[in-house]
């Protein structure tokens, strides 16, 4: 299993990924998921990855051959040509792949978050799905996730604003997030690969990978839950008035003997 998470805001963006690719009694397998194209002071990509490990890969293969040669992501004019540029690779793995893996009933499950900035345009995030057609982060729904979402999506819908949500704040909404999908799913764990892309950078000047006791991690963690239980003994009591029928909330009542 898997959680990815790639928020955009005003001042650029944060992606950050767990690196958990099997979870059992006897097997816990650990696997980067967060792979990065740069070509200093003119473009920027960051690609994080979901699904079938053989099929992640193999796109990621391609593409990292397609740069070194100095195309594909290395040439692409714009991040929709880049989030197509992707999507075509996953569109040509699944003509390699598809059909084998489901003659033996193995899904072709591969989803990506791609990230970044070429110059001459802002930084954009695109969600590229398994049929290879991509899906852009906007203003209104400035964040985008792959895997194991459910547990970490609440934080950023209260939270994230594109207007005001600074970089600073998006790192914290980012490790409550996978924080949160840790605690409840197992099959989600560290290292978190954390990576934060400012405006017309250009380059990875801001990544860390944290561990299960960073300190860092370790204390905003602790911060949190403190936190949510101090403004839950905040929060106004709840009033129950007693009902005028309480025959009227039961479906059958009996009289005591």
């Amino acid at each position: 299993m898997t959680y990815c998470v790639g928020i955009r805001t005003h001042e650029g963006l944060v992606l950050a990924s767990d690196s958990r690719t099997n979870s059992g009694i006897d097997q816990v397998c650990v696997c980067r998921k967060m792979h990065n194209f740069a070509v200093p002071g003119e473009r920027m990509l960051t690609i994080l990855s979901s699904g079938s490990l053989p099929v992640t890969q193999s796109v990621m293969t391609r593409l990292q051959h397609e740069f070194q040669a100095g195309s594909g992501l290395a040439s692409v004019p714009s991040m929709y040509e880049a989030a197509r540029c992707v999507g075509s690779h996953v569109r040509e793995v699944a003509a390699l792949d598809r059909e084998y893996l489901e003659r033996d009933n193995i899904s072709f499950a591969v989803n990506l978050i791609v990230g970044g900035q070429i110059r001459g345009e802002p930084p954009q995030l695109y969600m590229i799905y398994a049929q290879g057609n991509p899906l852009r982060a906007t203003r209104a729904s400035p964040f985008l996730q792959i895997g194991e979402t459910k547990y970490g999506r609440p934080i950023l819908d209260r939270g994230v604003r594109y207007g005001e949500t600074t970089l600073d704040q998006a790192v914290k909404f980012a490790l409550i997030s996978l924080d949160s999908t840790m605690r409840s799913n197992v099959a989600v764990g560290p290292p978190i690969d954390l990576l934060v892309y400012g405006t017309d950078e250009f380059a990875v000047r801001r990544y860390r990978r944290l561990g299960a006791d960073d300190p860092d991690l370790v204390e905003i963690r602790g911060s949190w839950e403190r936190e949510l239980r101090r403004a839950i003994g905040q929060l106004p009591k709840l009033a129950f008035p007693t009902p005028e029928r309480p025959d009227e909330l039961f479906t059958g009542v009996t009289s005591e003997q």
